[in-house]
């Protein structure tokens, strides 16, 4: 993939396809070739599949923020031309994708985040939920509160409802599970519509 990166002005990417925009945002370790079978899959489904380098080595230090970040994947998307578009984050990525769309919902159709930063790291818990751990998933959530009563049960089961477990995997599903990954993804874009 690393022949296909495109430099225009201060922006590095991979741009596929053509039709509704899908942008990719890699995580700290991640390279623009982890989301090859995703850039491989969507553009015969009708998508634009779009990869931009984000800057993470290339800002000073005291400016290599969540928050810029977010910034300048919004400067990107000016850039390019785009509206609503559906922004897949891994990781890191996920980070700058849940922030831009706070910052800049209007410019986001949907948002899908994948080893999801938070989640699973040992750091914020005691490791990995077993696939359905709905217990699990009720302990982070009460997690975010300084009141874990605000979790309701409501809110709870709107999070569990709208995860996806793939069986033997870790952060990157989209590289360990490609196929897996692109059919559970193609399935949550067209139940709505996107």
């Amino acid at each position: 993939m690393e022949d296909q990166i495109l430099q225009e002005g201060k922006f590095s990417y991979i741009e596929r396809g053509a039709g509704k925009p899908i942008i990719i945002l890699h995580g700290l370790m991640g390279g623009l070739s982890n989301f090859q079978g995703v850039s491989d899959y969507f553009p015969s489904k009708g998508y634009r599949v779009l990869i931009p380098e984000l800057p993470i080595y290339d800002m000073p230090m005291l400016k290599t923020t969540v928050k810029n970040f977010a910034k300048f994947l919004e400067e990107f998307i000016e850039f390019k031309g785009l509206e609503d578009v559906i922004l897949l984050g891994n990781s890191l990525g996920g980070h700058i994708g849940l922030l831009h769309t706070k910052l800049y919902p209007k410019m986001v159709k949907a948002l899908v985040i994948t080893g999801s930063s938070g989640l699973y790291e040992k750091a914020m818990g005691d490791g990995y939920p077993r696939r359905g751990d709905y217990e699990f998933i009720r302990k982070k959530a009460q997690d975010v509160f300084y009141d874990p009563e605000v979790a309701t049960k409501e809110i709870v089961d709107e999070v569990f409802a709208n995860l996806f477990w793939i069986e033997k995997c870790g952060h990157a599903p989209m590289m360990e599970h490609p196929e897996e990954f692109n059919s559970v993804l193609e399935t949550w874009l067209e139940e709505r519509n996107f």
